[in-house]
């Protein structure tokens, strides 16, 4: 059984990957439902995915939210569900918004049909947030490490990877350990994707500088300290990273996923030259949360849109753009995962760890707690 300290150093060994509810009413002939899709909590409420998809054409749409097209690979993975059914409208709202603004927002538009119909959150925030979620297990429930999902299905993991650091070589030297960091070289250069009391990726940052600093996940407050000497330094840059800010020269490194530094580098290759690094000793890695808002006001596109995530299909979207699937371990050995992707993969830390929910829990307290006078 695969458990969450151990979750990822299994992955990683076959990455070398790197990194049943039913329905409560009937169905007709195939690809036809009496079903109400808000109640559905598996493609057996619905029959078939036939009848799954005839009711989300029905619908004719589909509302994400905080879904950059940039963000390992979402922008093809966006394509190819609106290829696959151009009968349903995706409406992107607010692509560079946060997990924590994601659940605002399905606070606010609540009754509206501008309400987003499904989320992608750090778990952090998801952990938070389970009285919004409608649970839903999609088809290939059983691939997926049971560390990864809620038991029930309100959330699942979808897509992870390894916090790394991205940096100009041009601008900075190339940093070998996270301590580098804090030299006068990084002076006015360092930024985190976002708040760690919002954002996933700048809550793994704070992990991550926690494991590289003989803590663990049980408490993150080594982390907190680290930034609060970067901070102190004069080393911090309170300025979300983007390709553009990156471009600017405005945050010449960058801590990271690994697949969205990866992905820094390929858009502006011929602009700025960008390197990542995991540094070595313990690795940090976390996984992406999708979810179904329980007052979707397109609940079976917003089940379709689950099931499509999790097909080979989709999860082989995600690692094209460098990110590890959840079901790459089930894919690889029924031989379905791209192998050519697979091996393409940055090599995986020896030791890695991810923080289980109570620890997540946990370090979401003490960060909203702790951060903003930590790094005033």
């Amino acid at each position: 059984m695969i458990t969450p300290r151990t979750l990822i150093t299994s992955l990683a060994a076959t990455a070398v990957i790197a990194i049943g509810l039913t329905g409560c009413s009937g169905t007709a002939a195939s690809g036809t439902t009496t079903t109400d899709a808000a109640t559905a909590t598996s493609l057996s409420a619905f029959g078939d995915l036939p009848a799954l998809e005839s009711a989300a054409k029905a619908e004719g749409n589909l509302n994400v939210i905080a879904l950059p097209r940039d963000w390992a690979n979402y922008g093809a993975v966006l394509d190819a569900f609106s290829k696959k059914y151009p009968e349903i409208t995706i409406n992107e709202a607010s692509p560079d918004g946060s997990s924590a603004e994601e659940i605002q927002a399905a606070d606010t538009l609540k009754g509206q049909d501008t309400a987003p119909d499904v989320f992608d959150l750090g778990l952090a925030v998801a952990l938070s947030s389970t009285d919004r979620f409608a649970p839903y297990k999609v088809a290939t429930w059983a691939d997926i490490p049971d560390a990864l999902k809620e038991a029930t299905g309100l959330y699942t993991g979808d897509y992870g990877g390894y916090l790394a650091v991205g940096y100009d070589p041009d601008a900075v030297p190339a940093p070998t350990q996270l301590s580098d960091l804090l030299g006068a070289a990084y002076k006015g250069k360092v930024a985190i994707n976002g708040d760690p009391t919002q954002a996933g990726a700048a809550f793994a940052a704070v992990g991550m500088a926690t494991v590289q600093n003989g803590g663990t996940v049980d408490n993150f407050q080594p982390g907190i300290d680290f930034f609060t000497k970067l901070n102190a330094a004069g080393n911090f840059v309170k300025i979300d990273p983007t390709p553009a800010t990156i471009a600017s020269g405005e945050t010449p490194v960058v801590f990271d996923w690994d697949y969205l530094n990866v992905g820094y580098g390929k858009k502006l290759a011929g602009q700025r030259n960008w390197k990542v690094v995991v540094f070595p000793g313990t690795g940090y890695a976390g996984y992406y949360n999708q979810a179904v808002n329980k007052d979707a006001p397109h609940p079976a596109a917003a089940r379709l849109w689950q099931e499509f995530l999790y097909s080979d299909e989709g999860q082989n979207l995600w690692l094209a753009g460098g990110a590890r699937p959840a079901r790459a371990e089930a894919m690889t050995t029924a031989g379905t995962i791209d192998a050519a992707l697979l091996s393409a993969l940055p090599k995986a830390p020896t030791a890695t760890v991810v923080p289980s929910k109570e620890q997540s829990a946990a370090a979401a307290t003490l960060l909203g707690s702790t951060w903003a006078a930590a790094v005033q």
